[in-house]
């Protein structure tokens, strides 16, 4: 059980009737449905019309136990994206692997996305960002757990997601003081 060679996926791809669908799978199974499809991409020799299997991941950076670390999540957790020429024998090989629901679409009929939306999908995935996981709200009171201001309670006034920064208002010497932060430097209460 071999996944698929770069070169055997790629010169395919420049079928035009290849378009990208989206399957539903069972939750947390996504992996191991594109293990299992790879497989029978194979077995069944439908490499032909089956190109390229995907579950988009992206980086996020979270606290755990006051260290940071680096954990890969689903961009879409169930679903599983893939390239083929849709035609009765191509659509078999997709439903009938094992974890695989359905195909995401109107009635019986698998949906291609639009070309844009893939394009955007992996290029995100392919060039990873890291982003923090952020488990608080504007409003919502914080405990500084890094830094400076360590042990300092405030509540939440401003979230830059694109700077990973969090502006606190800490209570001090009788007044609320805005502070900037990063954003793994402060924890939900």
């Amino acid at each position: 059980m071999t996944p698929l060679d770069e070169e055997q996926v790629y010169p395919a791809l420049q079928d035009p009737e290849a378009k990208w669908y989206v399957i539903h799978t069972y939750s947390g199974y996504e992996n191991r449905v594109k293990t299992n499809l790879e497989s029978r991409i194979e077995s069944m020799d439908a490499r032909d019309k089956i190109f390229r299997v995907e579950v988009p991941t992206e980086e996020q950076v979270e606290m755990h136990r006051g260290q940071r670390r680096q954990v890969q999540r689903k961009v879409f957790p169930g679903y599983v994206l893939v390239q083929m020429k849709l035609d009765p024998s191509s659509e078999y090989v997709v439903r009938n692997t094992p974890g695989v629901t359905d195909f995401v679409g109107t009635g019986d009929l698998p949906t291609p996305l639009e070309e844009g939306e893939v394009r955007q999908i992996l290029r995100q995935a392919e060039q990873p960002q890291q982003r923090v996981k952020i488990t608080f709200q504007k409003g919502q009171r914080v405990k500084v757990i890094d830094g400076p201001f360590t042990d300092f309670i405030g509540v939440v006034d401003e979230i830059n997601t694109e700077k990973n920064k969090v502006t606190v208002l800490i209570s001090m010497f009788g007044r609320d003081t805005p502070v900037d932060l990063d954003l793994l430097q402060v924890e939900r209460l």
